[in-house]
């Protein structure tokens, strides 16, 4: 568990564990990107383990707060961004998680986490690396969510503006990895 400054109580929105299979409940705005990471099964397994290990929201410039160095379902992480009194706390709880097989193939690797109160959205957000059957390497990330109270709803543009600023880093990150990957 997170002990510093998490508030309590459990996930705040419907659906919960609906960007598995990439849905999301009525009224929920919906984010799908998909970006080419490169090929083989070795750039796979080195993103895999970066996603699951919380190193893509910090390559997003997120400072991260887990309670368990790797992506569990139930593990409670809280994101944070921005610096000092204007830090913005993102609480979060992880829903499901897909691990990545042993064996060679077609799979994919991954989880996704949704939100908390003090959160400011209330929605679902998940991150998956593909290895397609051609041994291509996809990364896919779902979102839905709404703003949590009328505050984060007024500053709807902004909101938006921040939302593709951070999916953009997680790309990027992802990016970084798979580069990693490739000079193993």
């Amino acid at each position: 568990m997170i002990e510093e400054g998490h508030p309590g109580g459990g996930l705040n929105y419907p659906g919960a564990g609906s960007t598995e299979a990439g849905t999301a409940p009525a009224g929920y705005g919906r984010v799908l990107k998909e970006a080419y990471l490169g090929s083989g099964t070795t750039v796979y397994r080195h993103v895999a383990d970066g996603i699951l290990g919380w190193e893509l929201q910090r390559r997003a410039g997120l400072r991260v707060r887990a309670g368990s160095p790797r992506a569990a379902p139930g593990v409670r992480v809280v994101s944070g961004f921005g610096v000092g009194p204007f830090r913005l706390n993102a609480p979060c709880q992880v829903v499901w998680v897909h691990e990545p097989s042993d064996l060679d193939g077609p799979q994919s690797a991954g989880f996704g986490y949704g939100t908390l109160p003090g959160h400011p959205a209330r929605g679902e957000e998940s991150f998956e690396v593909e290895l397609d059957g051609e041994g291509k390497v996809w990364l896919r990330i779902r979102a839905f969510s709404k703003p949590a109270n009328w505050f984060y709803a007024a500053g709807g543009p902004v909101t938006r503006a921040a939302q593709r600023h951070v999916t953009s880093r997680y790309i990027e990150g992802a990016r970084s990895l798979a580069a990693e990957g490739t000079s193993q």
